[in-house]
């Protein structure tokens, strides 16, 4: 058989000095899969084993360390399904280090910058756009990059009303010419620069934002989050307000309006209508554990048909492909999370659940709470992390009894072990230390060698020491994981870090990622 030939396009260069061959390929691709991972999971916010400032310090340097090394599939890391607060980083190293790039990796770079802002919220753009002015970072390619952004959006003026202060930033920045006269870059310059001159806009929003000052009416027509500074100016009842101000409201906004009204529980508020079945999957989890446990109850008809609406919009083609799947689910006191990200890794938790019970062929899912639980519904954080016990039970078929928890749930029908078992932790297992990995080591090697039951574990959670996610064992795949409609693509990049596929594999993996992100691949 002859040897594969090498993968072009993001296989990394090697460094001038350093090793080569395939001990450094796969060094390289372990570092690959190290950073993607933390581009998933790491936000830079508090955790609850790590502090905010532990976040940065870590991910500044794996950033700094990818970048330098591997400055190619940095930048096609983009391609990939990495968080906003990592991608914003991403385009801002590549920026300031203009100079280090090729002029082919520099037109690669351009395409997946401008790829990736299409994709990200506004305001995350021009807080991006902020950031870069106060690094003077002004070449000729972050300015052309910042003015194709800013033609594509689609009314510059309703930016102009609601991220006044980044908008007139990247204006700025870009020296974007606002002349005086008429025409919409012309208001849009007044506007942003010289207010009070025009007395009337012809823009309909700039002239709602107008007469907003002096007229109660006008409130209504602006965007939620400006209209609100006004009803406060104006002393308007909120429950009016919010009346008014409904047919504007983007889902994000009446999500967290009634999330915001359900946990000081006004009195007589008539509350802000949202359709959860139209909701992501993990965004509507985290809803549905914002309530208190009475409310879960009285509409657990209604929660539990909008998550699995959810989760069946999020396993699309996959649904009942995966076979018999067993889940362990951590809801132990670490998936609480932290006060900027309240129950985030218990919400992944929750919507894996109901993910994988339809990815998983009909009656063939079972999962499994660290807790014991029995009503996925009414999880909450409590208590240890016994991974070892849940993995056992998860894998061991029958029905045993554990003290603890009570007795275990059936097994899949006819006492087969799964096809799949899938983790979902941060990994911190305590209840006794290290026996999810020593279970998963003897099962890999003594009772199922031949890899009859795919085991991955997704970690939702990033460990600022390692540098990664942590790992339950050496030789079981590991990814992390943001949002649980993720799952099926993460999957397929866990299967690198088992060991049974080379580097090439993943570095044409990350090929056909960038053509298709870029729209250059067609199908692929």
């Amino acid at each position: 058989m002859s040897a594969p030939e090498p993968v072009a396009g993001l296989a990394p260069e090697p460094v001038a000095g350093a090793a080569t061959g395939p001990a450094a390929d796969l060094v390289a691709a372990e570092d690959v899969l190290l950073f993607v991972n933390a581009a998933i999971t790491a936000t830079g916010q508090r955790e609850f084993h790590s502090d905010a400032d532990e976040q940065r310090l870590s991910l500044d340097f794996l950033h700094t360390y990818v970048r330098v090394n591997y400055r190619r599939v940095y930048a096609a890391s983009r391609a990939l399904d990495i968080n906003h607060h990592n991608a914003a980083l991403i385009v801002r190293g590549l920026l300031e280090t203009a100079g280090e790039a090729s002029p082919e990796e520099r037109r690669t770079e351009g395409r997946l910058i401008a790829a990736r802002l299409a994709l990200l919220p506004p305001p995350r753009v021009y807080r991006l756009f902020g950031e870069l002015r106060r690094a003077k970072v002004n070449n000729r390619r972050t300015r052309a990059i910042m003015r194709d952004w800013l033609a594509a959006r689609p009314d510059l003026g309703h930016d102009a009303v609601k991220y006044r202060a980044g908008l007139k930033t990247a204006v700025r920045h870009i020296h974007l010419p606002c002349p005086d006269g008429s025409g919409p870059l012309a208001e849009i310059g007044a506007f942003l620069f010289r207010p009070g001159r025009l007395h009337r806009y012809e823009h309909r929003m700039l002239d709602a934002w107008r007469r907003a000052h002096y007229e109660q009416g006008a409130v209504s027509e602006l965007p939620f989050t400006v209209a609100e500074g006004f009803a406060g100016r104006h002393g308007m009842k909120h429950e009016v307000f919010l009346k008014r101000a409904a047919p504007r409201m983007t889902r994000l906004e009446r999500l967290r309006t009634q999330e915001r009204q359900a946990a000081v529980q006004r009195p007589g508020s008539p509350g802000v209508d949202v359709d959860l079945t139209v909701m992501p999957l993990t965004r509507l989890a985290l809803y549905v554990l914002s309530l208190g446990f009475e409310q879960r109850a009285e509409r657990r008809a209604e929660l539990t048909g909008a998550l699995r609406a959810a989760a069946r919009r999020a396993a699309g083609a996959h649904a009942g492909s995966w076979g018999r799947v067993h889940a362990v689910l951590d809801d132990s006191f670490s998936s609480s999370g932290s006060g900027q990200k309240r129950r985030r890794p218990l919400a992944v938790a929750l919507a894996c659940h109901h993910l994988l019970e339809v990815l998983a062929a009909p009656g063939a899912y079972r999962g499994l709470w660290t807790s014991g639980a029995r009503d996925a519904l009414l999880v909450r954080p409590w208590g240890p992390t016994p991974l070892g016990m849940r993995i056992l039970d998860a894998l061991e078929p029958g029905e045993r009894r554990d003290d603890r928890a009570g007795p275990r749930a059936p097994s899949a029908p006819g006492g087969a072990a799964p096809d799949r078992l899938v983790i979902v932790s941060d990994g911190w297992d305590n209840a006794p230390a290290g026996l999810a990995g020593e279970v998963l080591r003897v099962w890999r090697n003594r009772l199922d060698p031949a890899r009859r039951t795919a085991v991955v574990h997704v970690n939702p959670v990033y460990d600022t020491a390692g540098f990664d996610v942590r790992r339950l064992a050496a030789g079981v795949a590991t990814a992390g994981i943001r949002d649980a409609e993720d799952l099926p693509a993460l999957v397929e990049i866990a299967r690198f870090a088992e060991g049974r596929t080379g580097p090439e594999e993943l570095y044409a993996y990350l090929d056909r990622q960038v053509a298709r992100f870029t729209g250059e691949g067609g199908d692929a």
